[in-house]
């Protein structure tokens, strides 16, 4: 263990009274704002409140002589994190992802601060049992679950992780056009995109097109494998439907342009933090090397 003493990384978001403040800049004028629409500030005041008081008694929970740090998600990309950190992430399931990717292989506690507005898939542990983890966290004495991630690779080096799914297609409505190649099989496509989904995101955003097609392709959260999917896609003289879904173990999967403007990649549903891929540029997705450790409650 370091000589320095543990630090604890606190992540949060911002939470909707906090949003609308930035934007009506006073609260006032969004208590104006909800009210002309027929709705009540209080209830995001008191959301936010709730929000803030479990926050705080999180906090308290770790031990005095260690150290600590908060950092908004809007910071995560400035924010440089130890290897000796246990990341602690108070807030919704989906601001797990949008942590992982910034990690490489510290512990991750995932607390839910409102049982009652969030599912709490991957944040499950609850506040007042927060001391006692962070304790055995530090002395590596807690069940970790190895969270597979997905990796997208371009070309010219650029480098997308995902621990729920990547998308690649076109940013608008627009049909997304592109080579897709697994094993010896390659196809010219026409599609909705497609999504490439690791046993995390499987629960999510791929569970609906797996209903949608029919499928029972089954991946778990730790498998070393991946989903892909093909949205919708679109037959003609030159444009094929053989490969529409599969499973990706030590394989990849190639992926060629052949959007000339609108083409991307983007990880978690993040959309505006995404990676250019038009006409000609070359994609490889496989399973990523790092994972994600999520501490186990």
């Amino acid at each position: 263990m370091s000589a320095l003493a543990p630090r604890v990384v606190f992540v949060t978001r911002e939470t909707d009274y906090e949003l609308l403040l930035a934007r009506r800049a006073t609260r006032e004028q969004a208590r104006f704002f909800l009210q002309s629409r027929g709705q009540q500030l209080s209830w995001v005041e008191e959301r936010h409140n709730r929000f803030q008081a479990a926050l705080q008694v999180a906090r308290a929970k770790v031990p005095a002589d260690w150290r600590q740090a908060h950092v908004r998600r809007a910071d995560l990309d400035r924010f440089l994190f130890s290897p000796e950190d246990v990341i602690v992430i108070v807030g919704q399931d989906g601001l797990v992802p949008n942590v992982a990717k910034y990690l490489s292989g510290q512990p991750v506690v995932g607390v839910n601060p409102l049982p009652d507005v969030y599912d709490g898939v991957l944040v499950r542990t609850r506040v007042d049992d927060l001391a006692a983890i962070l304790e055995a966290a530090v002395a590596d004495d807690v069940r970790v679950e190895h969270r597979t991630m997905a990796e997208a690779l371009l070309d010219s080096g650029e480098r997308l992780l995902a621990l729920n799914e990547l998308y690649i297609g076109h940013r608008s409505h627009q049909s997304a056009r592109y080579e897709i190649r697994i094993h010896e099989a390659a196809e010219n496509q026409s599609s909705s995109g497609i999504i490439c989904a690791t046993g995390t995101g499987a629960t999510g955003w791929a569970r609906s097109i797996m209903e949608a097609i029919h499928s029972e392709l089954v991946i778990g959260p730790e498998d070393r494998a991946l989903a892909f999917f093909v949205r919708e896609p679109f037959p003609s003289i030159s444009t094929g439907t053989a490969i529409r879904f599969g499973k990706l173990g030590s394989d990849v999967l190639a992926i060629t342009s052949r959007m000339n403007e609108g083409g991307v990649i983007f990880a978690d549903g993040i959309e505006k933090d995404f990676v250019s891929f038009d006409w000609g540029r070359q994609l490889t997705v496989k399973i990523a090397q790092q994972s994600l450790r999520l501490v186990a409650p």
